[in-house]
């Protein structure tokens, strides 16, 4: 049965219409806050906000729960920021992609990667999350689009293959995100950009992408610049599990993608090719995203100029450090 595939003119990177950080944030269930907390589940806005989810660890790495809006500040370009709503809430849905390296790098891994995936889409994903599957070597493809089927996404899992992404039944997939057709090898960052660009910024609340790769791009038609800025257009976090056999593999991209991940909130970890690191990384990760804050604040500065703006969490408690993304790009909110 053919592959889909679809393309895409990244070429018109300046046509793009973001939503940006400016979501109308409109929820009606019961919260569970504390009193000393405006419940972000009841509240409705109707003005553009910046919503941030981000995690707090002690010096040893250990996740922090439990804190108060009290302890915290917020700078947007040095400037103190009001806190308009905040909540230690880790059952808010979630929308999820996996991208799956298939280039040769890949070859000795690839099994493990579905199994310990598999595992983990079991583990973190519930009722009202949402998940999609990309592959990427010579192209990108749409492997299984959004669902809420752990089934479903496993079967997308599983249809990789080295050298050709995977393989996809009609219905499974074909939904907007096109492909970057190109002989040569690794289409990361291109990757990167149309998870963010095509799949993740048409979503609202909570997103995170889990790169397994070995970090190397090669033939890419964006640059890692464009893909770290749709990242952070659509709001997503950006997890890299760098992951290869190092028998027949040299080495990691791992500065690009140490980048990409310190600036959209999320970070890189090397997994080498050794199953228990694997299974390790994703429950770090899970464990993460299921111990996020949240807070949002709308900004004093109003104006919509489509510019970055430079965000900063701090604590009160200078031992504490604060896992979030470096800022936004200040674009209207489309209705």
């Amino acid at each position: 049965m053919p592959k889909a595939r679809t393309s895409l003119a990244v070429c018109a990177l300046l046509l793009i219409r973001m939503a940006g950080v400016a979501v109308a944030y409109a929820q009606t269930a019961q919260s569970t806050a504390p009193n000393d907390q405006e419940p972000v589940d009841t509240l409705k806005i109707s003005v553009n906000v910046v919503q941030l989810f981000f995690n707090v660890k002690d010096k040893k790495g250990g996740l922090i729960p439990n804190l108060t809006k009290d302890q915290f500040q917020v700078l947007e370009d040095g400037k103190p920021q009001t806190i308009k709503y905040f909540a230690a809430e880790s059952n808010l849905p979630l929308t999820l992609g996996i991208l799956i390296d298939t280039s040769p790098s890949q070859r000795q891994v690839l099994e493990m990667e579905k199994e310990v995936g598999g595992q983990f889409l079991d583990q973190v994903l519930r009722e009202k999350d949402l998940a999609f599957v990309l592959g990427f070597d010579v192209d990108v493809d749409l492997l299984q689009d959004f669902t809420s089927s752990t089934k479903l996404l496993k079967k997308a899992m599983n249809n990789t293959r080295i050298g050709g992404g995977g393989s996809m039944s009609p219905g499974m997939g074909g939904g907007p995100v096109p492909t970057l057709s190109q002989a040569c090898c690794t289409m990361l960052y291109d990757a990167v950009y149309l998870a963010s660009h095509d799949e993740l910024a048409q979503q609202v609340g909570r997103k995170a992408m889990i790169l397994l790769t070995d970090g190397e791009d090669e033939g890419s038609k964006v640059k890692v610049q464009d893909a770290i800025e749709a990242a952070q257009k659509s709001d997503s976090i950006c997890y890299v599990l760098l992951i290869a056999d190092r028998g027949t593999w040299q080495g990691f991209g791992g500065g690009e993608m140490n980048k990409l991940a310190k600036e959209t909130g999320g970070r890189v970890i090397e997994v080498g090719n050794k199953f228990e690191k694997l299974k390790e990384g994703f429950s770090q990760i899970a464990n993460e995203l299921r111990s996020q804050y949240n807070l949002g604040y709308v900004p004093t500065n109003d104006k919509q100029d489509g510019t970055f703006r430079k965000i900063q969490i701090q604590p009160n408690n200078k031992d504490y450090k604060i896992q979030a993304r470096s800022g936004y790009y200040a674009v209207a909110r489309s209705d």
